[in-house]
């Protein structure tokens, strides 16, 4: 068993988390390939490698040479280059792939090459060489490739195992090294209830002695996987014959996988006029598999509005690991998740307390609570470092303010009031499912402000579609300007409005 490098000990919290418009699309994209592309590319694996192993039987035969002779003069008079594969820097004929197509051996292709009178067309081969073309994934309801290329498969089946490493290690918030040591058959078929991944620890393995385990031990408690990761899972299995999902890939070879893997899926976006969807660099540098785990706490306790079609994943995914953790000892990941959450109400609170000293008025049934919140903003600006402070700061009910720019309101939750939580009073809210007429709702002048801008885009959005929905659209509209003059009549302002 391949042993792996003992864990830093430096904290992750120094880590900068990804950047959601970086972030965002590369979680886009990775789920596409491995929900939508996996398929095509699988099915153009099989191929290739039926291809391969059929040309290197192939013995040489008068009919097979009789075969290749007819297919080549049948490219000259069409006026087509032959089959070519990438070799290098450079382009060469796709023996294999005519060999397989013609029935000749290889050998009597590279002797056509050598001695036949098509010697010049052969060597600046530059012809396709598709072993799929009926394509199934799509990207607006068109094919996202036209076909696949005997020379493309082995870099797609890379970038299928780099999107599957990205479910995998994003949306579980396993350290890399865990990632790198999970093994074919670590998440088998549940009889009942949630799908478990069983891996191994690094950061933390020892022996009864104290001494570290280089090649680690097993974890007490298992991950919980969500459908994607299964999905993640089951894929990598199918091109794994046994031992590592992803064959004990470092993290350093992983991370330039994924800078390739940015690369083609931009592309792809670019071709496809979705320039939303380019992944952006990361102001904070490269996008490394170190910082994923640091980026899910981010993302789970924000959820910023640019991954808002992924909100209520990030809900299952805090649900889920509450489920996973929830007989151990709150370390780990969820030492992250409570700092970035701790980290989110500061913001908050800060940020609330600079518009209230400014002037600005709260309104909502949560008014009253958000104005004496903010009063204690100056004591947590800067001060959540560590978990426990993040738990100290948590554990403040009074402090509980939670911004939902999505929604256009704030959430000062009490959990016996909310109305996103109505089964069991959770220790967050859940601001995916957030009700309007829920009495933990607050809004600043900031969020009625905002409330007319989507409101006026809705109109003009109205004009352009028929009735039905046209008329949504505009009683949407008219929806939010209701809420923001309510806001305006019945507004309240700090007294240390300065």
């Amino acid at each position: 068993m391949t042993s792996f490098p003992a864990g830093s000990h430096s904290g992750e919290n120094v880590t900068e988390p990804i950047t959601p418009q970086t972030m965002g699309p590369l979680l886009i994209w990775a789920l596409r390939v491995v929900d939508d592309f996996s398929d095509d590319i699988l099915r153009a694996i099989d191929r290739r490698e039926e291809i391969s192993a059929q040309s290197e039987l192939t013995a040489p035969t008068q009919a097979g040479l009789a075969s290749l002779e007819k297919y080549l003069e049948g490219l000259v008079a069409a006026g087509k280059s032959p089959p070519s594969q990438a070799a290098g820097n450079r382009t060469g004929l796709a023996a294999k792939y005519i060999s397989f197509l013609t029935g000749a051996s290889i050998r009597q292709v590279h002797h056509r090459v050598v001695r036949g009178p098509w010697r010049n067309l052969l060597l600046s081969a530059s012809g396709p060489a598709p072993v799929l073309t009926e394509i199934v994934g799509k990207i607006d309801g068109l094919p996202w490739v036209d076909f696949i290329d005997y020379s493309e498969v082995e870099d797609l089946k890379r970038h299928l195992v780099t999107a599957a490493y990205i479910a995998v290690s994003y949306l579980t918030g396993m350290r890399p090294r865990e990632v790198q040591g999970l093994e074919k058959g670590c998440c088998p078929d549940p009889e009942s209830g949630r799908h478990l991944i069983y891996s191994r620890v690094f950061k933390t393995a020892l022996d009864d002695e104290g001494n570290h385990v280089p090649q680690g031990i097993l974890r007490d408690v298992p991950w919980v996987a969500i459908d994607p990761v299964v999905k993640a899972i089951r894929i990598v299995e199918q091109l794994t014959p046994e031992g590592y999902l992803f064959g004990g890939t470092v993290p350093q070879t992983m991370n330039k996988r994924i800078e390739n893997f940015t690369r083609w899926a931009s592309g792809l976006a670019k071709r496809f006029g979705r320039p939303h969807e380019v992944i952006p660099p990361d102001e904070y540098g490269a996008v490394g598999v170190s910082r994923f785990r640091r980026t899910l706490a981010w993302h789970i306790a924000r959820r910023p509005g640019g991954l808002i079609a992924l909100a209520i994943q990030y809900g299952h995914m805090r649900t889920a690991m509450s489920a996973g953790y929830a007989s151990r000892s709150r370390d780990g990941i969820h030492d992250l998740l409570d700092v970035e959450t701790a980290l989110s109400v500061a913001d908050t609170l800060s940020t609330l307390s600079d518009d209230l000293v400014n002037g600005a008025g709260v309104s909502g049934p949560a008014a009253r609570r958000a104005i004496n919140a903010a009063q204690h903003a100056p004591e947590f600006s800067g001060s959540v470092v560590t978990a426990r402070q993040a738990r100290a700061l948590l554990q403040n009910s009074s402090l509980a303010v939670y911004d939902n720019p999505s929604a256009m309101l704030m959430c000062v939750y009490k959990p016996e009031r909310a109305l996103c939580n109505r089964v069991t009073n959770k220790e967050s809210p859940r601001l995916d499912r957030c009700v309007s007429s829920c009495s933990n709702i607050a809004r600043l002048d900031s969020h009625a402000h905002i409330m007319r801008q989507e409101a006026e885009s809705l109109d003009k959005q109205a004009l352009g579609v028929p009735d039905p929905l046209g008329h949504r659209m505009r009683s949407r509209a008219e929806f939010l300007r209701d809420i923001a003059d309510r806001h305006d009549r019945s507004r309240i302002v700090s007294k240390e409005k300065k």
